[in-house]
């Protein structure tokens, strides 16, 4: 027999307090009587109120007292979406939770994130909803998170219901991972797909339909990148094979921009709550190279609240260029990273620079996975020659598998260069390099440009076939660096603007 005690909350900066992260703000706590009702099985209720006004923190904690003897904890919350004028962001609230262990920024006490993707969610010993980490529901408070996305000139209304069943505690299975190596070709070119998200965030598909996808796609890899939680990392075991190897990681979603983690160990989990101005990224980006990953701003030009990156370049390994379906924003992304280049391309290798890559942030039908793809130069097809070759900048960019460049630079004595790497002309600058593009699959009368530090200095096109080559010949003086690209056709020909890419490639670097 479940009881009901409504309490309402009201906003008060008095409880607003700042961790050196997002600003944040604790509620008065939820407590339930210590005796289980009606012994094992039995159950008990709690529902919170309350209204958050424009330029709340971005965290809510609401402070939960569990008590002994409590096997499982489901969590259920609705709140008001009131109309808004044009122009006027409405209300969206994003919802999660931590244990006894606390709310600390990087701490132990995580259990689950679903964002807005949920309404309700449970934890127990043995299962938990997509998202959350099953585990014993131990006595202590624990913290129910709400993020309050965007809130409406009325307010946000809000209704949290948390009930807790009592009884022996089941036992937690151990997770299994998938294996970090597949069986491949030796060194060859790998296709990829790095951004994905299944039912363990906001995604609709399992891990297994996303997999039947990525084999259906010609791709090698893929990587698991669920938003600002680890806990489907046990999923994927199923899912991979010996022709598919599945990396683990995460969408880190913050309110200044989205970063992928590619390749961590498997059950990393990486914070997301702080902001550019708290100056904590780097300290996170570290933590995912700690765990063996990679650092991969995406769709950094994205139009989305709390999209566009606001980090800076300087802690990543790679750059998402390219999301999804080719788009304006993916083109300005293009632009400025493109723009990176021209610092190490002129330090004769003793800068670092950035390599570019794309995926598909596929989500549900019609998302395609594998829309585009990351073709990378690896010595086999396992976690750490894949995570080499993506940060060493040997990887194109592909709209399918239908698409395949080869692409380098040729200068005197013989001395050749391939993607992501830099072909040393010798003492003069001005000896000539002959640099030259393959395309299969190509769009039928695309076009083929070379793009220099100066721009784009030689263009191509291709036959009816959508195969062909073309070659062009320049010197290090004349072009620090010079990479590739296959457009389409443009839609709506317009004087000075390309067609919609197929395919791009890391630079080759002259000099």
């Amino acid at each position: 027999m479940c009881h009901s005690t409504d309490s309402t909350h009201s906003f008060s900066r008095r409880g607003l307090f700042v961790t050196g992260a997002a600003a944040a703000l604790t509620l008065g706590g939820v407590s339930f009587a210590e005796a289980a009702p009606q012994g094992p099985g039995g159950t008990a209720t709690e529902v919170v109120r309350g209204t958050l006004p424009p330029g709340s923190p971005d965290f809510v904690y609401l402070p939960v007292e569990v008590p002994r003897g409590v096997c499982g904890i489901r969590v259920a919350y609705t709140y008001d979406r009131p109309q808004v004028p044009p122009g006027t962001q409405g209300n969206a609230l994003d919802i999660g939770i931590f244990d006894e262990r606390g709310t600390e920024l990087g701490g132990e006490g995580f259990r689950g994130w679903s964002g807005g993707a949920r309404t309700e969610f449970f934890i127990q010993g043995d299962e938990a909803t997509p998202g959350y980490v099953a585990g014993p529901v131990r006595a202590g408070t624990w913290h129910i998170a709400l993020g309050p996305y965007t809130v409406a000139p009325q307010g946000l209304a809000y209704e949290v219901t948390v009930t807790l069943t009592y009884g022996p505690t089941s036992r937690t299975p151990r997770p299994v991972y998938p294996p970090e190596r597949a069986r491949g070709r030796g060194r060859a070119w790998y296709r990829g797909d790095c951004h994905l998200h299944s039912w363990y965030s906001d995604g609709r598909r399992t891990p297994a339909e996303i997999a039947a996808l990525a084999r259906a796609a010609g791709l090698d890899f893929i990587n698991s990148s669920e938003h600002n939680t680890h806990a489907g990392h046990g999923a994927w075991a199923d899912a991979a094979g010996d022709d598919l190897l599945v990396l683990l990681g995460e969408e880190v979603t913050t309110r200044n921009g989205h970063v992928v983690a590619i390749g961590t160990e498997p059950g990393t989990f990486t914070d997301w709550r702080y902001r550019a101005r708290d100056n904590r990224f780097g300290h996170y980006a570290r933590e995912i190279r700690r765990a063996g990953g990679l650092v991969v701003p995406a769709h950094p030009h994205s139009n989305c609240i709390g999209c566009a990156w606001k980090f800076g370049f300087g802690e990543a390994d790679a750059i998402e260029v390219w999301n999804g379906p080719y788009t304006p924003d993916d083109e300005v992304s293009l632009m400025d990273w493109d723009s990176t280049l021209v610092a190490p391309a002129r330090s004769a290798g003793r800068a670092r620079w950035t390599p570019a890559m794309g995926s598909s942030d596929a989500h549900r039908a019609p998302d395609a996975v594998g829309t585009p793809q990351t073709v990378v130069l690896a010595d086999d097809l396992s976690r750490e020659a894949i995570l080499d070759g993506i940060r060493a900048g040997r990887s194109y960019v592909a709209e399918s598998s239908a698409v395949s460049l080869s692409f380098g630079a040729v200068g005197g004595r013989g001395r050749r260069a391939g993607i992501g790497e830099r072909l040393r002309t010798g003492g003069d600058a001005d000896d000539p390099v002959s640099v030259r593009m393959e395309v299969t699959g190509g769009p039928p009368g695309g076009t083929v440009r070379f793009v220099t530090d100066q721009g784009v200095l030689h263009t191509g096109t291709l036959p009816g076939s959508g195969a062909g080559s073309v070659e062009w010949r320049t010197t290090a003086a004349y072009a620090a660096y010079v990479r590739a690209e296959v457009r389409h056709p443009p839609v709506v020909p317009i004087p000075g603007f390309p067609g919609p890419l197929a395919a791009f490639t890391n630079p080759v670097f002259l000099g």
